[in-house]
């Protein structure tokens, strides 16, 4: 992973897959030098134990927090005690990761499908970004190096190779999941208008595509399991500068078709 002293990161669906392996990433590589606070909708349900034990290993780098992305309250809350942990310091990265797969095509793809997509893949990141954004804005400010990187502050946005408009010819077929598309289309506008708009404020935007994960998501024909992809990820995030600022990448850091 490329150098960096990045102090705290935000990572939303931390409790499985991808979320949690960038956690033991992080925490393994960096347990004396940042602070990670790992949210996920339900930290007390059995599929969060992984992520419990990690905590309980590092509970001076490690705080869960539940934060569930649909719900705004849960979201005001997660930011109250993320703030009163930094205790001024403000928030370096917020990684927005929790997003769901409905598979379908237009025509077995339900409204309600849709609607899941777009409340969680796209508004949940809108909503987290915006809840945090004042702790975003105040390692920005504090922070005195120039330009810009996840050192100072940064957004990753997770999103996906079949956001690609331009790929639906080569990819449809094999992977329709229509609502999914759609919805990371989408994050990669957000994703794109954030970065123009926060550029004068020093914080960088990024949406990146972490492969085809074998996670529950990505289901077990997956080309890359979590170690490698995560492995990636955070290579290509500690080297993002303002040149990247709104960028589409793969987990190698290559520009993907918009």
């Amino acid at each position: 992973m490329a150098a960096s002293k990045a102090q705290s990161f935000l990572i939303t669906g931390a409790n499985r897959g991808l979320g949690l392996e960038m956690v033991k990433q992080l925490v393994e590589s960096r347990a004396s030098t940042c602070r990670l606070f790992a949210a996920c909708r339900d930290p007390d349900a059995p599929k969060s134990q992984a992520l419990q034990d990690l905590a309980k290993k590092y509970p001076k780098v490690i705080t869960v927090i539940q934060l569930d992305t649909t719900d705004p309250r849960s979201m005001k809350e997660a930011a109250m005690k993320v703030g009163a942990k930094l205790e001024g310091g403000g928030l370096n990265v917020l990684v927005n990761n929790a997003g769901v797969l409905p598979r379908g095509d237009l025509l077995h793809t339900s409204e309600q499908e849709f609607q899941m997509s777009m409340d969680t893949n796209l508004m949940g990141p809108v909503r987290v970004t915006k809840e945090f954004l004042p702790y975003l804005l105040q390692a920005s400010k504090a922070s005195t190096q120039p330009g810009m990187s996840w050192s100072k502050a940064a957004v990753i946005n997770i999103s996906a190779l079949l956001a690609s408009i331009k790929l639906v010819p080569e990819t449809y077929i094999a992977h329709p999941a229509i609502s999914y598309r759609i919805s990371k289309t989408a994050l990669n506008m957000f994703n794109q208008c954030a970065a123009f708009e926060f550029t004068k404020d020093g914080i960088l935007f990024a949406a990146i595509h972490p492969g085809w994960v074998r996670t529950d998501m990505g289901g077990p024909n997956g080309e890359i399991d979590v170690v490698e992809s995560v492995q990636g990820l955070l290579k290509v995030m500690g080297s993002l500068t303002e040149k990247e600022n709104g960028a589409f990448l793969d987990y190698h850091g290559k520009p993907l078709p918009w």
